[in-house]
């Protein structure tokens, strides 16, 4: 009998299902990443990749995005919805990343928070995907799966990332959210579970419940 926590237990079953997962963000810079994890909010990932393959060459740098037009830069950003607001996050975070980190998108969460527009979620994707600290992005596929499959009773991402994290090592906590997010896309969807052939069922506490 395994000797693991369900947590442990939940991160082992995904992985063999759905095999080590990358960041869904095409990015090649951490700056890339921030801007596409902002843009990501109440968006698809398929969005923000078609989005930014255009909006990295226009803007490839801290500077150019502090310097951006606003209306320019939301026309350029349209298709990610709530574009007012990201253009302004973005050029907001990018004016203090030249003005406080000398151009460079900082490497620790304390730091990565004081950028405008830039919550836990966001500064645990940069953190976890591109400088390889340990972060557990909690999304709302994350909310959703550990609460129906059992692992958390609450919808507060901070208590859930707390949760997680104290259960499963720091190594696993940004690829435990991967598997936790490709899982509720192509299995545990929010409105129609496919509990019937879900590969982990036998680990969900509340299998069938929406």
């Amino acid at each position: 009998m395994s000797q693991k926590n369900p947590a442990e237990n939940v991160y082992d079953a995904l992985l063999a299902v759905h095999g080590p997962q990358q960041c869904f963000l095409v990015h090649n810079s951490a700056l890339q990443l921030l801007v596409a994890t902002i843009l990501s909010a109440q968006c698809t990932d398929k969005t923000v990749n078609l989005v930014t393959a255009d909006l990295f060459r226009k803007y490839p740098d801290a500077a150019s995005f502090a310097k951006a037009v606003p209306a320019e830069l939301e026309k350029d950003i349209h298709r990610c919805g709530y574009y007012r607001a990201k253009a302004a996050h973005i050029i907001g975070a990018c004016a203090r990343i030249c003005s406080e980190f000398n151009g460079e998108v900082p490497d620790n969460m304390e730091n990565l928070t004081t950028l405008p527009g830039v919550g836990r979620k966001t500064a645990n994707v940069v953190l976890g995907d591109f400088f390889q600290v340990p972060g557990f992005p909690v999304d709302t596929h994350v909310i959703r799966l550990s609460n129906r499959i059992g692992l958390c009773r609450t919808k507060d991402p901070v208590k859930i990332e707390e949760s997680l994290c104290g259960r499963i090592p720091p190594a696993n906590w940004a690829q435990f959210s991967h598997l936790l997010i490709i899982h509720g896309r192509r299995r545990c969807a929010a409105r129609k579970p496919d509990c019937a052939n879900c590969e982990i069922a036998s680990l969900c506490k509340k299998r069938g419940v929406k």
